[in-house]
């Protein structure tokens, strides 16, 4: 037994859990002083201290009472685009969740009986049907949570970005602290609901299963299924419609009329505004929460038939959910750094300023895990290794964890480098639009290729010293390592779409060119962490796929999983396709929806008399309306693809070549994720490295409207949907086919094959 007492870890799970949740309101409530539009009264006192704070030539209320209308209007545009998306997915949610009960309940022919367990031999379990009706909820569960996390992170985001616009008056700290904080509102929110549900759900569920471990923490499975299966729709339904939005956006706009990123004349610009909320916001909330729901889920099921759940080591048995705890009280501190501690005063402080919270949240959890690990394990216990059981140490799994921490960081840092404008692979893709577009598309792609190199080196040297020193189990904690300053990594994800709003915000607004500059710094900053969390999101996702890849061959009864079989070898190959074809399937989308967008604002630019001059208003709703409908109905078929090919796969052809599919997928995805999110990002930072033109390099390649500038412009059209849509998307594709395959392992393993069977 470790040296924490079950009722003490009974009691600092759920109070982390709360503290994260006190924390999150905290920052609410401090971003929420910051007054928009009529609350600007007489006598509140607050007026006259920003006026009097402001810089000169400070904009007049009539600019505060625009900037709350648009504000107001990109908050109802993403609100009614998210409230229609969960309209569709509740029928989905209905479905699926039928689907889970009958396919689980069959597995014993719907018998009530107890029977012998799997692992724990010699004891008997809860019946099968009490399987299928305890993992259908915690399917719900998780789908509510996990829509819950997207919706609050959008509204937050929403009501934060007018604020960062009017802070930036005050000068750049003060904007960077109300989008960090708005950032960090979401960040917390997720992390702390995620554990508070997740630990709640394993108590309640407890109450029927008593000592059968085995069958609760495989009924808890459920709830990563449901996580991600809402992140799969979130993403790719919010990333085909803020790129159908900023495509049609900028090539009508920037290369066609020249006129700037976000003026107010180009039709397509509130729902470019939205789209960075329902994309980057709802959509990287929802997959964080899944990828964090579902390393739980893998470390906690390989944990129960492993000695702590045979043993019933409660304490030891919760070590995942007591990781995540630390996590949340390490990015507490770590936030005060950037926020309170720190106060930054120039541009250039900005984005390492960011950069410095992965490295401080890194280097204090480090220290947090070494603590964790000693009190909540045993010195010595057994894991369950395919069959057999291993020999472990407690401190072998805090290497392990940090094994898992510092390769995020080494992802974060290498995705930074080849994505920010402050070094030269993306300056040398900004020289190449010299030449014209093409240049600027090969200098690209050859970034993002190259660019895969030290991430998945970094992840194989991860895999392999987790898998070597702890089995599956250690995988799957290198997979909550990284994840563990999730807070911290959020913030500075959701900082990011924010700064871009509020960018967007003073642009419409008509705001001074000084503020216009601070946002755009603030915004060059969070592109490039945006990048650095998508790199977070990939490698989380490889490691979390495959600690779930190794849970479900354990479940299936899968002995050794053989390559040179013609079953496994087409479940290789078909697997390493189902990336190309899924990305295929969401840039096509991008693509149509983004025709339809263009020829919207063309045809408003050329039939509204006096749109160009700035006399007439354009008609916003309309293009909300084109991006809208394109993504609800181009979410469905990528969705199917993921959701559906597992359920095929293990019921038609067993579950080797479902084994097959699992590894390919994961092989491939990983690169192209990484490749596709790296490219993109390339190409957004080499053409805001010419716009700002802060350097003689770049200077001589401007100013915007520039023959490098439109070359520049047309590289970043084509990155967006790769880096916004397809990119982040795959790595839910790698990670639910892998948790979905988990959960129906019981019914593949009794019924699955059927092709075979025939044959």
């Amino acid at each position: 037994m470790g040296l924490l007492s079950e009722g003490l870890t009974q009691l600092l799970i759920p109070l982390a859990a709360l503290v994260g949740l006190a924390f999150a309101l905290l920052q609410w409530f401090l971003v929420s002083r910051v007054k928009v539009s009529g609350s600007y009264g007489e006598g509140n006192g607050y007026k006259d201290k920003l006026i009097g704070e402001a810089e000169e030539g400070v904009d007049s209320l009539e600019v505060t009472t625009k900037v709350a209308e648009i504000q107001n209007a990109i908050s109802i545009g993403a609100t009614s685009f998210l409230f229609t998306q969960y309209r569709y997915l509740s029928i989905f949610v209905g479905v699926f969740s039928a689907i889970i009960f009958l396919f689980l309940g069959s597995v014993k022919g719907f018998s009530t009986k107890s029977e012998p367990c799997t692992y724990n031999t010699g004891n008997t379990c809860k019946p099968a049907l009490a399987n299928a009706f305890f993992t259908t909820i915690a399917f719900l569960l998780g789908a509510l949570t996990s829509v819950l996390s997207g919706f609050f992170g959008m509204k937050i985001a929403t009501y934060a970005n007018a604020r960062t616009t009017l802070e930036a008056r005050r000068g750049v700290g003060k904007a960077f602290i109300t989008a960090f904080r708005s950032g960090a509102v979401m960040g917390f929110l997720l992390a702390a609901n995620g554990l508070l549900v997740l630990y709640i759900t394993i108590n309640l569920f407890k109450l029927y299963y008593g000592d059968d471990w085995e069958g609760l923490y495989e009924s808890i499975t459920g709830y990563g299924l449901g996580g991600s299966s809402m992140a799969l729709f979130g993403r790719v339904g919010g990333g085909i419609y803020t790129k159908a939005a900023d495509v049609g956006a900028d090539l009508v706009g920037k290369v066609e009329r020249n006129i700037p990123e976000d003026d107010p004349r180009n039709p397509a610009v509130i729902a470019d505004n939205v789209g960075d909320n329902v994309g980057d916001i709802a959509g990287m909330g929802s997959d964080l929460f899944g990828s964090y729901a579902e390393s739980s889920c893998a470390a906690l099921f390989v944990a129960s038939i492993s000695s702590f759940g045979i043993s019933h080591d409660y304490t030891a048995m919760s070590y995942p959910l007591i990781i995540s705890s630390m996590g949340i009280v390490v990015c507490l501190i770590t936030t005060l750094f950037a926020t309170d501690l720190f106060e930054i005063k120039k541009v250039s402080e900005i984005e390492p300023s960011l950069k410095r919270q992965l490295l401080i949240s890194t280097v204090l959890m480090t220290a947090g895990i070494a603590g964790v690990t000693f009190v909540a394990l045993p010195s010595e216990f057994t894991l369950f290794s395919f069959g057999t059981n291993k020999a472990v140490k407690n401190w072998y799994l805090f290497f392990c964890v940090a094994i898992g921490l510092w390769a995020g960081l080494v992802i974060g840092y290498t995705t930074e480098y080849y994505t920010s404008n402050a070094y030269s692979p993306v300056q040398d893709v900004a020289d190449s639009c010299r030449t014209g577009a093409a240049t600027n598309v090969i200098f690209g792609l050859a970034l993002g290729y190259k660019s895969v190199i030290i991430p998945v080196f970094a992840i194989a040297f991860a895999i392999y010293v987790s898998f070597s020193l702890a089995a599956m189990y250690g995988i799957a904690v290198a997979a909550l390592g990284m994840l563990s300053t999730i807070s911290t990594g959020l913030a500075i994800d959701a900082y990011g779409p924010i700064s871009d709003n509020a960018g967007g915000i003073a642009e419409m607004a008509g705001m001074s060119h000084e503020i216009r500059e601070r946002t755009d710094a603030l915004d060059a900053a969070g592109n490039t962490t945006a990048a650095i969390g998508k790199g977070f999101a990939i490698g989380s996702a490889a490691l979390v796929s495959l600690a779930l890849f190794g849970a479900y061959v354990s479940r299936a009864g899968i002995e050794t999983v053989d390559v040179l079989t013609p079953k496994v070898f087409i479940g290789l190959l078909v697997g390493a396709m189902l990336p190309y074809w899924f990305s295929a399937m969401t840039m096509k989308s991008v693509g149509s929806a983004a025709l339809k967008m263009v020829e919207e604002v063309r045809r408003q630019f050329n039939t509204i008399p006096g749109l160009m001059e700035g006399t007439a208003k354009p008609d916003y709703a309309t293009c909300v309306k084109i991006s809208t409908d394109a993504s609800l109905k181009e979410m469905i078929p990528p969705g199917a693809l993921v959701m559906l090919t597992p359920l095929i796969a293990g019921t038609f052809f067993g579950v080797e070549t479902l084994a097959g599919i699992l590894a390919g997928s994961l092989v491939s995805g990983v690169q192209i994720a990484i490749s596709a999110s790296n490219t993109g990002g390339a190409w957004d930072n080499a053409k805001k490295y010419i716009e700002a033109g802060a350097s003689e390099h770049a200077k001589s390649l401007g100013p915007k409207g520039s023959d490098p500038h439109k070359a520049a412009v047309i590289g970043d059209t084509i990155g967006d949907p790769l880096k916004d849509t397809s990119g982040p998307s795959l790595n839910i594709l790698i990670k639910l086919m892998a948790v979905e395959s988990l959960v129906f392992a019981p019914f593949f393993a009794a019924h699955g094959g059927l092709l075979f069977k025939w044959l």
